[in-house]
């Protein structure tokens, strides 16, 4: 058997839609009484070994927080068992088990009291509680006047000295400064390795993949799934990478969806005088009283119709996923030939700075030729960028350079990425590291 075992374990919650508050209410008032019982876990069975360190993540709601409360049994189950061996250790809400009206000092008698501390013991660690937490000159003072910063160091340093042989912890630890987070995590690390068994809730996954050995993923209730921490978070990041791509593409088509409504709602005039604003008025003709378009310009000659990205299905997007396949759309039309033609594609940044351009000349495609109307694509086999919104830049000169229809910024789009890294670029790499040396 393991240090923790759970086994067939299911919680549940009543939520009142409008709870009442006195004994009064509670006999006027009976529909107050009305709830309805929301299932937060359900069916959860796993078993923890000694030593092991296991990060707990999926998004908010899942019941990481409420399966840890059950460990440490501030919960009890619906149904089902907990069980746990050895000395555990909890860190879960800011203050929690804390007296506000009580000293700093105090707490720590009664905080550490929680985890089944003596007093002699307390004594004998108490220089180095206070010492750790670098409290020393506000030690005596109410902890009610601690800011949550101070409450954090003051309560991970009561944790983490009371000798247990489990750790639970929450996501409190991202409330302290970045100096005593990597203190924290420092020391977490000495417990480790003394064979401590550390379960962790948290929403970075980056400490999940160095710091944990096990990883179980939390999906609407129940394990989705438990395995290797590196393997199960990158699950994870894949399920939440497209679903947020199909929510914000969801979004994108609904707006197309309503725009493209109004359009056709519009009185045949108006659809006329936005399809040609210059027929809208004469004296535009007058290059005198036509103002100049920084973002827009050339000749005329050939006009870029529509241009678009499109997505691995084929389908046009705006939302965009890091190494998949893309592709450009430039639809264009010749309205007066030319002896030949030059496509620009580009990508920038939203201050507006390349990450890259290129155009047919400089890819040695020269054409000489084409269609009246067509479409000409650019293909991607797996898009470079990082996490971030984008501008597209497209544009047609003639093949000796003169702007046919130049724009600089066509549209916007947004790029999801599962790899992460600094910069607006990711380039495919692998690391090579050396063997450690095998001892004497």
């Amino acid at each position: 058997m393991g240090v923790i075992e759970v086994g067939n374990l299911y919680k549940s919650f009543k939520i009142y839609s409008d709870k009442p508050r006195t004994l009064k209410e509670k006999v006027l008032f009976k529909k107050r009484r009305e709830f309805e019982r929301r299932q937060v876990l359900k069916n959860i069975n796993f078993t923890i070994e000694k030593g092991e360190v296991v990060g707990l993540i999926g998004h908010n709601g899942c019941g990481k927080s409420t399966l840890l409360k059950l460990l440490t049994k501030i919960l009890y189950p619906d149904m089902g068992f907990v069980s746990t061996k050895g000395r555990v250790s909890s860190l879960l809400e800011l203050g929690a088990g804390f007296h506000p009206e009580l000293s700093g000092r105090e707490n720590i008698y009664a905080n550490a009291a929680i985890f089944g501390l003596k007093k002699k013991e307390v004594d004998e660690r108490l220089d180095k509680i206070i010492a750790f937490s670098e409290l020393e000159e506000y030690i005596d003072n109410p902890v009610r006047t601690y800011s949550s910063g101070m409450y954090t160091r003051l309560a991970f340093s009561v944790a983490i000295n009371v000798d247990a042989d489990i750790l639970l912890v929450d996501e409190i630890l991202a409330v302290g400064d970045v100096n005593f987070q990597q203190k924290c995590f420092w020391h977490m690390r000495s417990l480790k390795e003394k064979g401590v068994t550390i379960v962790l809730v948290t929403h970075d996954t980056s400490t999940v993949k160095a710091f944990c050995t096990r990883a179980m993923w939390l999906h609407d209730g129940v394990i989705r799934e438990d395995g290797d921490a590196i393997e199960t978070v990158d699950a994870y990041l894949s399920y939440m990478s497209d679903e947020q791509v199909e929510k914000l593409q969801a979004e994108e088509d609904k707006k197309q969806e309503e725009k493209q409504t109004e359009e056709a709602a519009e009185p045949q005039e108006d659809q006329q005088r936005r399809k040609d604003p210059e027929a809208e008025d004469p004296q535009s003709e007058d290059p005198e009283l036509v103002e100049k378009d920084p973002n827009h310009y050339g000749s005329g000659d050939v006009v870029i119709t529509d241009a678009y990205l499109v997505n691995a299905k084929g389908k046009r997007a705006k939302i965009l996923r890091q190494g998949e396949p893309a592709m450009v759309e430039v639809h264009y039309e010749i309205k007066k030939p030319k002896d030949g033609y030059c496509f620009g594609v580009g990508f920038l940044t939203m201050k507006k700075e390349y990450v890259y351009g290129v155009n047919t000349n400089i890819d040695e495609l020269y054409i000489k030729d084409l269609p009246d109307k067509g479409c000409v694509k650019f293909h991607m086999d797996k898009l470079p960028l990082m996490e971030d919104m984008f501008y597209l830049q497209v544009c047609i000169d003639s093949i000796d350079m003169e702007p046919l229809d130049y724009h600089i910024i066509y549209n916007d789009f947004k790029v999801i990425a599962k790899k992460s890294g600094v910069g607006v670029a990711f380039i495919e790499h692998s690391w090579e590291i050396p063997q450690p040396k095998e001892n004497a």
